[in-house]
């Protein structure tokens, strides 16, 4: 009898362990599950390239200093990194950027008195991941085609980077005209000894300053800038551990939302343009139609958010809780919408019902690393001020 009831005791111990086991093994495979179903996918430990610039360490060399060289704006006091500061995750923490004449860097940058210089007209992108833009969930890229800015007006990081130096509010001013602008730069460039060395060293041949290998070293640096180690790529690659409880909660709810609907993919970003009526900034002068007069925008990736707010293309929603009171306005005064908007107009993906909102954030908290390279450099070739005003 008590061998009978000492193997009863022992397959009941055993099936009770068995039950538990598959219970914890559901309760773990669940975010999982989630994740996979979502089309999310951990970024990519190496960095996808053009086949027509190939990063090589004096490339980026180059580019690095260029970056932070005020000699290519037009009143040689504005560099790239005025408004993609590493302290402020390579964006500038404002709601429209401040470029030609202004001084400081991130949020407490502001334009010098007197000024007629007016805001750029859309919240500035960080530059961190952009080499991944335009990635699929399988990894599938194509750099020489990545989709860049809010409107996808430019593709790769090649035909970007020249865009802002040519930009009157940007980095041109009232130096010179549009028409000219990449010609003076290259001209200036081709003046300043050191950087005929690091031309030649990183492109060669007998003109290697060109306004096209200029852009190929601003390319081949951004490329580094990279940010692949997050607790959610860590969750992602398989260590269970990297997210907490409430942040896989929030996975979870930001799935069952539809936030996955267009931010999905290793950049959680579809890279399409969608109207969603967000209220203009009142520092622009006029209405931002967007492309075509759509008011359309692209998804932005929502990596390292933690750094870059406020947020949408107008800089207009101070922070997480109010994207998604945005979406979800739940009990109270909706957020203001853009009057040019129809209702009709928006996207029908809009039509979602945020759940648990504070684990949301808490997810999307476990989209940023600080790991990412935020080094000044001591000196530029031109002699002036790093980083500019």
């Amino acid at each position: 009898m008590a061998s009978r009831k000492s193997l009863l005791s022992t397959a009941w111990a055993l099936a009770v362990g068995f039950f538990l086991l598959v219970a914890c093994q559901k309760e773990e495979e669940g975010p999982v599950s989630a994740a996979a179903t979502a089309g999310f996918s951990a970024l990519p430990l190496s960095v996808p390239a053009p086949a027509d610039n190939p990063s090589t360490l004096a490339k980026v060399a180059l580019g690095r200093v260029l970056f932070w060289d005020p000699v290519l704006s037009g009143g040689k006091d504005v560099s790239c990194a005025s408004c993609h500061h590493p302290a402020a995750g390579y964006a500038d923490g404002l709601d429209l950027a401040v470029g030609v004449n202004g001084q400081g860097t991130g949020a407490a940058r502001r334009f010098r008195s007197p000024n007629s210089i007016p805001f750029g007209p859309r919240n500035t992108p960080s530059v961190l991941n952009t080499a991944f833009n335009g990635m699929m969930a399988d990894g599938s890229s194509q750099p020489s085609a990545a989709p860049m800015f809010w409107d996808n007006r430019a593709l790769s990081l090649e035909s970007q980077a020249l865009g802002p130096l040519a930009n009157f509010s940007e980095m041109r001013g009232h130096q010179y005209s549009e028409a000219l602008a990449l010609d003076s730069l290259v001209a200036r460039l081709r003046g300043i000894a050191e950087y005929q060395r690091l031309f030649s060293a990183a492109f060669g041949g007998s003109t290697p300053i060109t306004a096209g290998n200029l852009a190929k070293a601003l390319a081949c640096f951004e490329r580094t800038l990279v940010s692949t180690d997050t607790p959610f790529d860590r969750y992602l690659r398989g260590d269970k551990t990297a997210l907490s409880d409430e942040q896989v909660r929030g996975l979870n709810a930001f799935v069952q939302s539809g936030c996955n609907k267009c931010h999905s993919g290793p950049m959680l970003s579809d890279y399409q343009l969608h109207v969603l009526g967000v209220v203009d900034n009142e520092k622009n002068q006029v209405s931002d139609s967007g492309p075509n007069g759509s008011y359309a925008f692209r998804t932005p990736s929502l990596r390292n958010l933690a750094f870059t707010a406020p947020y949408m293309h107008s800089g207009k929603l101070p922070d997480l809780q109010a994207v998604l009171r945005f979406y979800d306005p739940g009990p109270g005064p909706r957020p203001p919408l853009n009057p040019n908007v129809a209702p009709n107009q928006r996207d029908p993906l809009l039509n979602v019902r945020v759940t648990d909102p504070q684990a949301i954030i808490a997810f999307l908290g476990a989209l940023s690393s600080s790991s990412f390279d935020q080094t000044i450099p001591a000196r530029v070739p031109s002699g002036l001020r790093v980083g500019g005003n």
